[in-house]
């Protein structure tokens, strides 16, 4: 009994398109860290080099956040049909992405405060055996930076293109996983860490500009912990079930309303994960009208995976002068 109404309206809650491609590069990622941290620490420990040492153990932290990512990924697929999740599993990534960005704004603060303790009190430093863990560390995260191009690069230029984008609706098109994010910037954070290592041991070395070593670590902190908050801010504002779309409620508003006679009473937005968007409104309306011809209004919207709709006659010919 009502099978074909029934199949219509059943949908899954599962949101994340690129979910398994993204899980499968970070699994790679984390691997080509991994051994990376064990070759420097046992090469450390046969000669004796702390610098090999410390970099071995900071790409274990480096694997560990990693590891939150690819968790994150494990457990969104293991209980994507789990009814203990009433939209579906798409806050795993975003829980992930903000414990990383908490990671990442730990590693930036204490960058920083490492750098000023260096200004006072300076640290020998061996120059050749430095330039060379940081150059091992810095083609290790050219290569992890190379292995997630492949989608963030696509999401960035989504972001970029939205922003000269006249037509509106398009905004709702493009996906963007905050997961892949977090372990986009946790290895973009260690090859510009890298970077501007190499860049102040050689001129420590040849020019005998030691100063800019403690000075280069300031500037790494500080562009990480930019990093950090902005991973912060948006994965916390979905987490809250913030509005994360700033035009879409004034939007659908219209779309609903565009015959003229309906009236939106009530009107919630909230998102699900990084790329779906729920939704429930109340619509009042003189006219006998059914959801289907509303849900059809809303087509346009892409990023709206889940919308319920409730209906009320109305018999009074004020309810077209109502404003919400």
């Amino acid at each position: 009994m009502h099978e074909n109404v029934l199949k219509q309206l059943h949908h899954e809650h599962n949101f994340e398109g690129d979910a398994q491609e993204n899980e499968k590069k970070t699994l790679q990622v984390i691997i080509l860290t991994g051994i990376t941290m064990c070759v420097e620490i046992v090469a450390g420990i046969f000669t004796g080099s702390m610098a090999l040492l410390a970099d071995g153990w900071h790409m274990g932290t480096h694997a560990f956040a990693l590891g939150i990512t690819y968790f994150a990924y494990v457990m969104a697929r293991k209980y994507s049909g789990s009814s203990k999740f009433g939209f579906g599993t798409g806050k795993f990534g975003i829980l992930s992405a903000y414990t990383s960005a908490l990671f990442l704004g730990g590693t930036a603060i204490y960058m920083m405060v490492e750098s000023v303790e260096r200004f006072f009190h300076p640290v020998n430093i061996a120059f050749n055996e430095a330039i060379g863990v940081a150059l091992v560390g810095l083609i290790v995260n050219v290569v992890s930076v190379w292995m997630l191009h492949g989608q963030e690069g696509h999401h960035h230029h989504h972001e970029h293109d939205h922003h000269h984008e006249h037509d509106h609706h398009h905004e709702h098109d493009h996906h963007h996983d905050h997961n892949l994010r977090a372990a986009y910037l946790h290895v973009i954070a260690d090859a510009l860490t890298s970077v501007l290592a190499i860049i102040a041991l050689i001129t420590g070395k040849y020019l005998g500009w030691v100063f800019l070593d403690p000075v280069m670590g300031i500037v790494g902190g500080v562009l990480i912990a930019k990093w950090a908050w902005g991973l912060l801010r948006s994965s916390a504002l979905i987490l809250l079930d913030g509005n994360t779309q700033k035009n879409l409620h004034n939007e659908v508003v219209e779309a609903i309303q565009s015959d003229g006679d309906s009236i939106i009473g009530d009107l919630h937005i909230w998102p699900v994960s990084s790329n779906a968007l729920a939704a429930t409104m109340t619509i009042v309306t003189k006219e006998k009208r059914s959801p289907q011809d509303y849900h059809s209004r809303l087509s346009e919207f892409s990023k709206l995976k889940h919308t319920t709709i409730e209906i009320h006659d109305c018999t009074d010919d004020s309810c077209r002068c109502r404003q919400i």
